[in-house]
């Protein structure tokens, strides 16, 4: 891995930015890259470094943005027809690319996900319990007396015990938060309902009297109850880690099928197009174009 390609990674996970990390794991000739050569690629389908000529860094591109949307690596084979001449392995899936120039590949997409941050409102024991046993279970802690904003927060906890519960409840949902937990009583949980009056996807969001009913009694025992809870929202239910653009982000780019060779190839800016009594196609690579166009002639 080059020094600017390591640099860039580095510089992509301070600054939160979901990515997949691929590896060519094995190749066989005449394929263009070596067992070594690494790529990363990002949300909107960009690809930084090198895996292979077009057509296999099309099927690196497509499987990769896959792999981010679920968050489980894979290894990838791209095969030059439907014999598959690697071995079967549990997590792998197979790609027949009728474009490439011959030979075999595999690479691994590894997505590197951003670490849940936990944004906690409040001085109370409660709070300090979650700043010290959060880290463990690897979640970023953001603690809102240090000025921080829940911005890009995946779970808002607030533990102000009769402070200002509400607003700060409200400035969770806003900032887009997926899990807001309330240190509270039921009955005092319910008066902060009542006070908010949230729409069904907002009081989905918000969780008064939170955390996992253990019996907790102490500060520690209460948190590890809220972490809990915080963890099966993220593993069961499904919440996600937001990098800190998360409102800035484009949605994915959408994918199209080659109707000359049959790949399904995703579109970016690069991807080639042709646009034919106002329909438009796209193609795994220019060879597909130019024989598509040549058949309109």
């Amino acid at each position: 891995m080059t020094t600017t390609l390591t640099d860039r990674i580095e510089e992509l996970s301070r600054s939160r930015v979901p990515f997949v990390s691929a590896t060519v794991v094995r190749a066989q000739a005449p394929s263009s890259a070596q067992p070594g050569d690494r790529a990363i690629v990002l949300a909107d389908g960009s690809i930084e470094g090198f895996v292979g000529g077009h057509c296999a860094s099309g099927s690196v591109r497509t499987a990769a943005l896959a792999a981010l949307d679920t968050g489980d690596g894979v290894l990838l084979r791209v095969l030059p027809d439907s014999a598959d001449v690697f071995p079967e392995a549990p997590g792998a899936s197979i790609v027949v690319n009728p474009c490439l120039s011959g030979g075999a590949m595999e690479i691994y997409l590894e997505p590197v996900l951003p670490a849940p941050v936990l944004h906690v409102v409040g001085a109370a024991p409660t709070v300090e319990a979650l700043a010290t046993l959060a880290p463990s279970l690897g979640f970023v802690v953001e603690r809102a007396d240090s000025g921080r904003t829940p911005g890009g927060a995946t779970a808002v906890v607030v533990a102000t015990h009769g402070g200002d519960e509400v607003p700060a409840v409200r400035a969770a949902l806003d900032a887009g938060a997926g899990f807001v937990g309330v240190v509270c009583s039921r009955t005092r949980g319910a008066a902060i309902l009542a006070e908010l009056d949230l729409t069904p996807e907002e009081r989905a969001r918000v969780h008064p009297h939170v955390g996992l009913d253990i019996g907790a009694k102490t500060a520690p025992e209460i948190a590890l109850a809220i972490l809990a809870a915080v963890v099966r929202a993220i593993r069961v239910d499904g919440l996600a880690a937001r990098p800190v653009t998360a409102d800035a982000e484009p949605p994915p780019p959408r994918t199209a099928v080659d109707p000359v060779c049959g790949m399904t190839v995703t579109v970016v800016a690069d991807t080639p197009h042709l646009r034919h009594l106002g329909i438009d196609h796209w193609f795994c690579n220019p060879g597909c174009r130019d024989t598509f166009a040549a058949s309109l002639a």
